[in-house]
């Protein structure tokens, strides 16, 4: 069983993507357990503040290292996996493809996400605390929790049988290392456009030659970056 444990100071904004749909369905098929926790409930003042300004003068505040130290030994503590990654949400970090989310897939254990804020964490947190940063794009959000619900799907939906079809996940975008083929359901015509008739003629080799051929045109089209690596 994957259990992932999400430190942040907005807890609420995690709880509704995880009690949802396949991360669900996840649960309670028993393949992971999945938590938000508030970064606040490890703050020992008596305003639980988790942040303060940065050394050096600058803009915006920075998560202190005291509670996320405490968070993290505690939340190690109560699952007892032989083996915690420690995450830390960060533009800085590796970025998160699929090939990431298989090999974190492959090695369920405990995970414990750190979701950053303001301009980030203190940098002692990074240096002595966590494993690896990962980053899902080169872009900025106004806090990591939206980040590490993104790096839980992608891992939890690789689990086997999370699912229930294991192909699903063998069929998708970037799994092959092209763009997923193109899809059709009934009905067989709406306003004119039809389904392509290879995918009504029954013929298994010939759709799988026939979808090949359209997932290397959308990716030679829309993803030519894909292709820079061997297929």
């Amino acid at each position: 069983m994957l259990h992932v444990d999400i430190l942040t100071l907005f807890p609420r904004i995690c709880e509704g993507a995880l009690s949802e749909s396949m991360l669900r369905k996840a649960q309670e098929r028993g393949h992971a357990r999945l938590q938000a926790h508030d970064l606040r409930a490890w703050a020992t003042d008596k305003h639980r503040i988790t942040d303060d300004a940065p050394y050096g003068g600058g803009q915006g505040m920075v998560l202190k290292p005291e509670p996320i130290f405490a968070a993290v030994e505690d939340l190690r503590a109560r699952v007892g996996a032989e083996r915690t990654r420690i995450v830390y949400l960060s533009p800085a970090g590796r970025r998160l493809s699929h090939a990431v989310a298989q090999e974190y897939a492959e090695n369920a254990g405990h995970l414990i996400l750190i979701a950053g804020h303001y301009e980030g964490v203190d940098q002692r947190v990074i240096d002595h605390l966590v494993d690896e940063e990962i980053s899902i794009g080169d872009f900025v959000l106004t806090n990591g929790a939206i980040a590490a619900v993104v790096l839980t799907d992608a891992i939890v939906r690789l689990i086997p049988g999370v699912l229930g079809d294991d192909a699903s996940a063998a069929d998708d975008s970037f799994a092959t290392g092209l763009l997923e083929f193109p899809h059709y359901t009934r009905p067989m015509e709406f306003r004119g456009w039809s389904v392509p008739e290879i995918l009504l003629s029954g013929h298994h080799a010939e759709i799988a030659k026939w979808r090949r051929e359209q997932a290397l045109n959308r990716t030679t089209l829309q993803r030519p970056d894909l292709l820079d690596e061997p297929l």
